[in-house]
């Protein structure tokens, strides 16, 4: 198990998509989640996905996944509570890290330090959830420095309505 820390911001222009390398379908269901505790089980384009997530802290949280045969993750989705997700998610590289006065890094087996990259994950919701455009980061650590690309709008870190296990019960479409 590993500690998720990712911040995410609502998508304000579509100049996010002359950068995207790599697209993928995904379709996503919870077979669990109260008091901040998830099941997830998702198909991403051909393979499914088995997914436990904890509470979340500050922008943390403990997740726990596992790549499982594509025919028993179409077998758990019909066991999902509330509505699926329906998204493409893209795959933006993030711009170089902002210099930092203790910036991350990873030691490589030479001994010299390199930063991680970092990549922009970009869902654009589907369905009940459609126009919805989020973009997400996964850090290093919640105080790690990223450059912001012109295209990203307003945080939403911390506003649950954002969460995927939220949007299945509350559709985006349903909040005007």
């Amino acid at each position: 198990m590993h500690t998720e820390t990712e911040r995410k911001f609502l998508v304000r222009s579509e100049a996010f998509r002359s950068a995207v390398t790599e697209s993928h379908r995904i379709s996503q269901g919870y077979i669990a989640h109260d008091g901040g505790n998830t099941v997830r089980v998702r198909i991403l384009d051909d393979k499914g996905i088995l997914t436990i997530k904890g509470p979340t802290n500050g922008m943390s949280r403990a997740e726990w996944e596992i790549e499982i045969p594509l025919r028993d993750a179409e077998d758990l989705m019909r066991l999902t509570k509330s509505g699926r997700i329906e998204k493409v998610r893209h795959i933006v590289p993030a711009l170089p890290a902002i210099p930092s006065p203790a910036p991350a890094a990873i030691p490589s087996p030479e001994g010299a330090s390199v930063s991680p990259a970092r990549r922009w994950e970009i869902d654009e919701f589907l369905g009940e959830n459609a126009g919805l455009i989020m973009a997400e980061i996964e850090l290093g650590s919640e105080d790690e420095a990223f450059e912001r690309p012109e295209w990203l709008g307003e945080e939403v870190t911390g506003d649950r309505r954002y969460y995927n296990s939220f949007l299945s019960k509350v559709p985006y479409s349903t909040w005007r």
